[in-house]
């Protein structure tokens, strides 16, 4: 490993509605995730909540789409570090990552899978082939995609 990196931030349960967890129904899951280390100052809170299936606030960011956006993030991040090596010269990206979390009988559950669907615009009509290829270049080095234990799919489509 050549270095060390550490990351924090404070979650903070905004949901009491007076009675605090006296019942499942009865709480909020409303939360705000707060940057705490280098730059925190300059970032925005994040207000979150759960799914709605679970009760949550759909106006709110629920922990699965923010795993989601981190992943496709992460490998977007990574998929212009390995273009650049490679020459290639990347004018515009999207994703549209989708991903399937499977309950279990007895509570609980994880996600089993993720399936990016990235959208990238290159400069040259000649490097399609080597642009494609490079996806699974940045999904070794996504480091947070790395550290899934269920499959990260790419989908990827290039266009000049």
């Amino acid at each position: 490993m050549i270095g060390e990196h550490n990351y924090a931030v404070q979650i903070e349960w905004t949901g009491n509605r007076g009675t605090g967890t006296s019942n499942y129904r009865e709480y909020g899951r409303e939360h705000t995730i707060t940057p705490t280390g280098r730059g925190a100052a300059e970032k925005a809170v994040i207000q979150a909540s759960a799914d709605p299936t679970f009760h949550g606030n759909a106006e709110r960011w629920n922990p699965e789409e923010l795993l989601l956006a981190a992943l496709s993030q992460c490998h977007m991040l990574s998929y212009l570090h390995v273009a650049v090596r490679h020459g290639i010269v990347v004018t515009a990206y999207a994703d549209a990552a989708a991903g399937v979390m499977k309950q279990h009988s007895g509570g609980g559950g994880r996600f089993v899978s993720v399936t990016m669907h990235p959208r990238v615009t290159i400069s040259d009509p000649n490097q399609v082939e080597l642009a494609q290829s490079l996806h699974a270049e940045a999904a070794r080095e996504c480091f947070i995609g790395a550290s899934m234990n269920f499959p990260v799919g790419h989908e990827p489509v290039t266009t000049i």
